[in-house]
């Protein structure tokens, strides 16, 4: 019964790699947190992003760095916003 759905997803995954598929996920968390209207939210997942990105290895990534270099901006961005918000 659960075949079709996963076959169907597994499909559209394969055209992605890894990176672009946390990627995804990260804009769609941070959408995810915007009516919540709370910058230490989106601050503590810029952070945890960032580190993601950071950790994840170059081979998942389809050999790019800027995953990477994304992960460093993140992590520099991400505590100054959990810092200067009020709420």
């Amino acid at each position: 019964m659960l075949e079709l759905p996963l076959q169907a997803i597994d499909n559209v995954l394969r055209q992605f790699n890894v990176g672009q598929i946390i990627l995804g996920v990260f804009l769609l968390s941070i959408l995810g947190v915007l009516p919540l209207k709370s910058m230490k939210v989106v601050g503590l997942v810029l952070i945890t992003f960032g580190a993601v990105f950071l950790l994840l290895p170059t081979s998942l990534a389809g050999g790019s760095m800027l995953f990477r270099i994304a992960g460093v901006g993140l992590v520099v961005v991400g505590p100054m916003m959990y810092a200067v918000a009020e709420s």
